[in-house]
């Protein structure tokens, strides 16, 4: 079992903010603590891993005021569903966590989100990305708040279909992330009268993709879908350029990829990808703004979508315990959420939003192309934006995800 990792962040957060509630500050000397789950080791860390917590961090001393301290616990679930399971249980259980946070890894974000839920504790999900966590397995405690495979699968996969990339093969990643992923896609490529003519599932963390590609190659499909992410992606990218696949007509959908993606590739290898993310450093003032305040925290990375989700996602819970009182949300986890779903969200990432009756955070989506080379005039200037999808339709609708919340 991995070591917890501690830190106490003093002289922070604040109880109810004047700007928040109007309400007088409650609840002096209340700890709520926060665990941030992710992949410290493996093929998430770098869409995951320091990167979140820094983010984590940011937030707890953005929110300033008094009132209530935080403390952070980290740890490595080595996306393994059982090791990010029993974290989660003893994080509870002995130290008393209230939150946990982030959680790549759509197989071990399944395993925590029961284990909150039975906890009554608050699960702010940001980068996995099974659709599943709103729908059938959508929990009072829970939200869901970057992005996931339904508009994943809507926005990048959508656009390639309406290019004219009618025949698809897909290379999944075979846990429930990439299985998720394929379904939403061939969903959406079905719909648009396309067709699936087949599909390879790969272990995590493979590192030879050669025996995939040429299955890929000789389906003569337009279009090869990678249903994967992190260092999967990347390896994957290269290994169809060095097999010369693009060069033969054949596109490359990359169904999920993060800006630390493109920088592992290099924009040689990377331009002319196209994809979806929720949030981009460049995209407007206000995430520049959040940029240059977290930048100098990351060790040389940048914040991609999965990073920004979790400073929101964690702003956004602390302002609800301000709201509420820090003892009432730390004692229901439940009655925390349900006071994050009544508020309005509002972030330097993601602009102003909201959370659904299922968990779901609804912000919009942003199609972009990788720059050349050329085109690039500044260190992690990698994005051109194609187009946006508005918040109210860039996800499921929920009457469609088969929620229990929503039906009951």
């Amino acid at each position: 079992m991995p070591l917890d990792r501690r830190s106490l962040i003093a002289g922070t957060t604040a109880a109810a903010l004047a700007g928040l509630s109007g309400r007088p500050a409650r609840a002096q000397g209340v700890t709520l603590k926060i665990g941030v789950l992710n992949d410290q080791s493996g093929v998430y860390r770098d869409i995951s891993g320091p990167t979140s917590v820094a983010c984590v961090r940011q937030a707890v001393q953005d929110l300033g005021g008094k009132g209530f301290n935080v403390e952070i616990l980290t740890a490595d679930h080595q996306n393994k569903p059982d090791v990010g399971s029993n974290i989660a249980r003893q994080w509870i259980d002995r130290d008393g966590v209230d939150v946990i946070v982030d959680v790549p890894n759509s197989a071990v974000a399944l395993a925590v989100n029961g284990v909150v839920r039975e906890k009554n504790k608050v699960y702010l999900n940001s980068t996995a990305a099974t659709a599943d966590l709103t729908g059938p397995q959508c929990s009072p405690n829970t939200v869901h708040w970057t992005y996931d495979t339904w508009m994943l699968a809507k926005s990048t996969g959508g656009a390639m279909v309406k290019a004219g990339g009618d025949t698809w093969f897909f290379i999944t990643a075979d846990y429930a992330f990439g299985h998720a992923l394929e379904r939403d896609t061939t969903a959406f490529i079905k719909a648009q009268n396309g067709r699936v003519l087949g599909a390879v599932r790969h272990p995590l963390g493979t590192t030879d993709f050669s025996s995939f590609l040429v299955q890929a190659q000789s389906s003569r499909a337009k279009v090869i879908g990678l249903a994967n992410a992190g260092t999967d992606t990347v390896n994957a990218v290269k290994q169809a350029a060095e097999f010369g696949l693009t060069r033969r007509g054949t596109k490359i959908a990359v169904l999920l990829m993060f800006i630390n993606d493109v920088h592992g590739l290099g924009l040689q290898a990377a331009q002319g990808l196209v994809c979806t993310e929720t949030f981009y450093w460049d995209l407007n003032d206000r995430t520049r703004a959040f940029t240059t305040k977290v930048k100098p925290h990351l060790a040389g990375n940048m914040p991609a979508m999965s990073h920004a989700g979790c400073y929101a996602a964690v702003l956004h819970y602390l302002k609800a315990a301000a709201d509420m009182g820090a003892d009432k949300a730390k004692a229901n986890g439940a009655e925390a959420v349900a006071r994050m779903k009544a508020m309005p969200t509002d972030d330097d990432c993601f602009g102003r939003g909201s959370i659904r009756a299922d968990g779901r955070k609804i912000h919009p989506s942003y199609l972009f192309e990788v720059k050349s080379p050329e085109e690039s005039k500044a260190p992690w200037d990698y994005y051109k934006l194609l187009q946006t999808t508005p918040a109210e339709e860039a996800f499921r609708p929920v009457a469609d995800g088969a929620c229990p919340l929503v039906r009951s």
